[in-house]
């Protein structure tokens, strides 16, 4: 049986070593905790117990309790999980990025993208090769953007950092109407929603979240 001072200075016990484990598991104890053995004066951390020495493994920073310790395993194990999906989402943002800017210089250096074939009236040719760039401009910017707002979200579900800031990369690399490369962005962006939404991942954004 043993005796601990509680976090807000008052003595309880005498309990007992498995009463101790659970309250170190729920976090309302931890390796500084200070205790006694019933009986005694001999008032020292639980760290220093052999009989606790397995609820702190070699390594791991005192003050962690074993609640603290479960959530980083947890976080560790989804980040190995989301790391796939989530290079998947920055090479898919990367692609579309370049497909864009190629776009935009072959319209800045004036490649005709309105390919005529004698059908339209010749004094119709430079009003459309106008709007055509005109469109071109405006949708290469768009899929820029698409492109940054996945690398962002990605980098964001690889840090584990935003839970939805890596469903937002996953959709939108998904929608075929504004993937920044949608053939590739389409299974990729299913492969992170599928891994994002498994129970433990989405568990771990939480946890992560509370011990950083």
């Amino acid at each position: 049986m043993y005796r601990i001072i509680g976090g807000d200075g008052r003595e309880y016990g005498p309990v007992s070593a498995e009463q101790i484990r659970q309250w170190v598991r729920e976090n309302r104890a931890n390796a500084d905790t200070r205790a006694c053995v019933e009986g005694t004066n001999e008032w020292k951390p639980l760290r220093a117990f052999p009989e606790f020495a397995d609820l702190w493994p070699l390594g791991m920073p005192a003050g962690l309790s074993g609640g603290v310790a479960g959530a980083l395993e947890m976080s560790g194990s989804a980040r190995a999980r989301v790391s796939g999906p989530a290079i998947g989402l920055l090479i898919t943002a990367a692609l579309g990025a370049v497909v864009n800017l190629v776009w935009l210089i072959r319209i800045a250096t004036g490649v005709n993208v309105v390919p005529t074939r004698g059908e339209v009236p010749s004094e119709l040719v430079p009003l459309m090769e106008k709007f055509s760039s005109a469109v071109g401009v405006v949708s290469c910017l768009i899929g820029l953007a698409l492109s940054a707002l996945v690398a962002y979200g990605a980098r964001q579900m690889q840090t584990m950092s935003s839970f939805g800031w890596g469903v937002t990369a996953a959709v939108l690399a998904l929608i075929p109407c504004t993937s920044p490369c949608c053939v590739l962005g389409v299974p990729i962006g299913i492969w992170a929603l599928v891994v994002l939404y498994r129970p433990e991942v989405r568990a771990a954004f939480g946890s992560q979240a509370g011990v950083v």
